[in-house]
């Protein structure tokens, strides 16, 4: 029995991601020349993930010429909202604060860090926007 399809990205569909948010727009083959600095893959591979992508409604295509040009119908920071939601309520019960407790205690973060991380809260608490 086939495993039902993630509405979450995959690491593969990550990285296609990254491309499409960098560039605006791109090929299969601009996608896989991108990613062939750090991954070996194939062009069929990125053809079949890219494809998956629109399904899931990450991504849409347009059709120029012979090829299909791909763009993103969701902007990063959407993304990583959606992934952490499913990591808070998958691993910390739906709770922001077991999350950022784990992130302080299990990290090193460095005093630069922390800095921010105060700056960020007292603006949130005082009402400033970011």
């Amino acid at each position: 029995m086939a495993r039902p399809k993630s509405k979450n990205l995959t690491k593969a569909e990550q990285r296609i991601m990254q491309v499409l948010w960098h560039r605006g727009e791109a090929s299969v083959r601009q996608i896989a020349a991108d990613m062939s600095r750090e991954h070996n893959l194939a062009l069929t591979t990125v053809q079949t993930t890219t494809r998956i992508l629109a399904d899931k409604g990450y991504v849409k295509s347009t059709k120029q010429g012979r090829s299909l040009i791909y763009s993103p119908l969701i902007s990063k920071r959407t993304a990583q909202a959606q992934a952490l939601k499913t990591l808070l309520g998958g691993l910390f019960d739906n709770s922001p604060q077991l999350l950022a407790q784990h992130l302080v205690e299990a990290d090193d973060l460095s005093e630069a860090d922390i800095k921010a991380l105060r700056a960020l809260l007292d603006n949130h608490i005082s009402g400033d926007s970011l």
